[in-house]
């Protein structure tokens, strides 16, 4: 189950006995005291996780200790012994923080399960505090993920900033390409610059010409000045270009020039106009086989595509979506003026078995939904899009896993991937995956044991 020490307290010293001997046998250290007031002095001590204490005590009762556990250790969850003629008082006791409550005559199984669902509990609490402090450390053009191969992206998006190679950024719609340009300029020697962005889908073919070259006056109807284009404001710093595949056969001759000469001519003009750029580009197209088919120029490809950056699709990462829906929950929340501190099971459970075909842009939007429409301090699963709730969902079998990538590494996400989906049972883990329960212990101690 795990090393956290379970807190036995009950004054009939034979019960006490067996109580400690079932969480022994499961592997769990104890502590036992047969008195509240004893109990008082062991619940300080920070291994305890889980205190089971009797109900109907002499002195400090079971709910005394229960209300003096909640000031002192609010992080410990307590679990009720009771007979069944005090059952109203469990209830009540729940109420006031108890975790739950078992019925005497005691029952093994009954014992282990409630201890086993309070720990779970407690890791979950835990691991939503570690989320919470992790997130705050975090600016608002910070890339947030932990996952294996979105840290083999941050890697290379390091390593490429310094440089003044042009990047092109490939991956599905949603991703976060404008925020991996930008992550780029900030961290590049070009941070104290522009970072000018072009949508070059979003603009008919003769606007996105002036706008990335600018325009003379009377070079056109309605041109009654000069105007600098997007390569002029971004001189000494960053241009990203995003959808670059859709660029014009016109546009994609000027912009070749730019990269090769460092010089434009705005459009209506003959001057030639130097700029300094670092060009950032980003396309969810495949630009090999639209050179292939001739839609797209084979030397404005090489020039563009001197460092490739692949940007992982939320699928590849899923277990990245609750620290992601932990942050935009907080930028929400805190822009809409609205007390809300977290998420259901239901809804948690929801975000993170949905397949997000959308990626990041979709899990975003469904949270900024979920949080004008919620009533109370908790996203609740109704407060998300009916197509998150009911749609497509992802699945155990499906992992997505970078060629080149290490066997054991393979290994690794493989029995991760596995026990989220089972909840950490470790037991139906392996016979999922058809190895003994073993080995995943044993590759589990393996990992812990790293530095």
């Amino acid at each position: 189950m795990s090393s956290v020490t379970v807190l036995v307290v009950d004054d009939d010293s034979a019960n006490l006995d067996s109580v400690c001997r079932v969480f022994q046998r499961e592997g769990l250290p104890t502590l036992a005291a047969s008195s509240g007031q004893e109990a008082l002095g062991l619940i300080r001590r920070p291994e305890v996780g889980v205190m089971v204490t009797d109900l109907m005590m002499p002195g400090v009762d079971g709910q005394e200790l229960l209300k003096a556990a909640r000031a002192m250790r609010p992080d410990v969850e307590v679990v009720l012994m009771t007979a069944y003629a005090t059952v109203e008082t469990a209830v009540s006791a729940m109420r006031d923080g108890a975790y739950d409550f078992i019925t005497k005559p005691l029952k093994r199984h009954s014992l282990v399960k409630a201890v086993q669902k309070a720990m779970e509990k407690q890791a979950l609490v835990a691991e939503n505090r570690d989320l919470k402090a992790q997130l705050a450390a975090l600016g608002p053009r910070t890339m947030v993920g932990q996952a294996p191969a979105f840290r083999a992206f941050l890697d290379t998006l390091k390593q490429a900033a310094p440089s003044t190679a042009t990047v092109l950024l490939m991956g599905e719609s949603g991703t976060g390409k404008e925020l991996a340009a930008r992550s780029i300029h900030d961290s590049s020697p070009r941070a104290k610059g522009a970072f000018v962005a072009v949508n070059c889908a979003a603009l008919p073919e003769s606007i996105l010409e002036a706008e990335l070259f600018g325009v003379e006056k009377g070079a056109f109807t309605g041109a009654v000045a000069r105007r600098e284009g997007r390569f002029e404001r971004a001189d000494g710093g960053t241009l990203f270009l995003d959808e670059v595949g859709e660029m014009s056969p016109s546009a994609q001759v000027k912009l070749l020039r730019v990269l090769q000469e460092g010089e434009l001519e705005r459009l209506g003009g003959t001057q030639t106009v130097k700029v300094d750029v670092r060009l950032v580009a980003a396309t969810n197209k495949d630009l090999q086989k639209e050179v292939a088919e001739g839609r797209f120029r084979e030397d404005l490809f090489f020039r563009l595509n001197v460092v490739e950056v692949r940007i992982p699709s939320l699928a590849s990462r899923r277990e990245d979506v609750p620290l992601l829906a932990e942050h935009f929950l907080r930028r929400y929340a805190a822009k809409n003026s609205k007390p809300i501190h977290g998420f259901s099971d239901a809804a948690r459970s929801t975000l993170e078995n949905y397949a997000w075909p959308g990626n990041v842009r979709e899990l975003e939007h469904a949270i900024e939904r979920a949080v004008v429409l919620c009533t109370g301090q908790t996203i609740e699963a109704g407060d998300l899009p009916e197509s998150v709730r009911k749609g497509p969902l992802g699945t155990a079998s499906q992992i997505v896993i970078p060629i080149g990538t290490p066997m054991e590494e393979v290994e690794r996400r493989v029995i991760a991937e596995t026990l989220r989906h089972t909840k950490g049972d470790k037991t139906l883990a392996a016979r999922l995956l058809g190895i003994a329960a073993r080995t995943i212990y044993r590759k589990l101690a393996a990992d812990e044991s790293e530095p």
